[in-house]
């Protein structure tokens, strides 16, 4: 089969740039295309000079749906109202989104279900392979140990991420929730200040922090009477979450249409 042509959007960012890196290093894949916001000081240049590759003959372009339709793929790290843009144009080209946009809201993965009609849809919180174990193993944990365990998750990124918790953070709540059979959203504590009350039983607590150059930090606490267990990832390099994206890729190539994720991918 020949290499996947994939299109990256939001290519002079520093996700952007690590997957250019990746796809560039990549034996079955190659940068058919690279996209970025009308206006912005990238466009023309040429995406692997940009990502400190030297040039591989793709320019810049803020022009997605051209782009879009000389390609098998799409990588998307950029944010809501782009990634919704991006998911109409992938399934009017049918070819696969991988998305790792965080902080969308229930309108917008709306969206993407009506776009996984007719496209291949890989979502995640988070690509990586450390995360999505963890993930797992976070489900099982809830599971056996039952109601009677609290479960706070403890998420730290660096200084210039806007979205809180974390995609990653609400990746391993819902894989608490699914453990107990609870709906997350009924039971989720975002904030606490003041005179809160004692903790609801059930409840699954989040705890942000922001600051330097964190690329990832997650905790999730199971605090029982007289014990506690915690599991634990730290993301120490992005090209994770672009090797998990470009894995996530290949695998959706030939696939019907749907909404899939990491979980399917990597058949957890």
């Amino acid at each position: 089969m020949d290499k996947m042509r994939l299109v990256v959007v939001g290519a002079a960012g520093r996700m952007g740039q690590m997957l250019v890196r990746t796809i560039a290093e990549s034996q079955d894949a190659v940068l058919a295309g690279a996209v970025e916001r009308r206006g912005s000081a990238a466009l023309g240049r040429d995406a692997g000079e940009l990502a400190g590759l030297g040039p591989l003959g793709v320019a810049i372009s803020d022009d997605p749906l051209t782009t879009l339709l000389q390609a098998d793929g799409v990588i998307d790290f950029t944010g809501p109202a782009a990634t919704v843009e991006i998911a109409a144009l992938a399934a009017q080209a049918r070819i696969v989104h991988v998305v790792g946009t965080t902080g969308m809201l229930a309108e917008d993965l709306a969206k993407l279900e009506a776009a996984a009609r007719h496209a291949v849809i890989v979502r995640s919180g988070n690509m990586s392979l450390g995360v999505n174990l963890l993930a797992g193993l976070v489900e099982k944990v809830a599971r056996t140990l039952g109601i009677d365990w609290d479960v706070e998750i403890l998420e730290m990124h660096h200084r210039m991420k806007v979205d809180a918790p974390s995609g990653t953070a609400l990746l391993l709540g819902e894989a608490a929730a699914k453990g107990r059979d609870i709906a997350l959203a009924d039971h989720s504590v975002r904030s606490r200040d003041g005179h809160t009350g004692a903790r609801k039983p059930g409840d699954v607590g989040f705890a942000t922090l922001r600051g330097g150059t964190v690329v990832g930090d997650h905790s999730v606490i199971f605090a029982g009477a007289g014990e506690r267990i915690e599991l634990t990832h730290r993301a120490e390099d992005r090209g994770i979450f672009a090797r998990g994206a470009l894995r996530a890729a290949l695998w959706g190539r030939g696939r019907k249409p749907g909404l899939y994720s990491m979980v399917d991918v990597l058949e957890l």
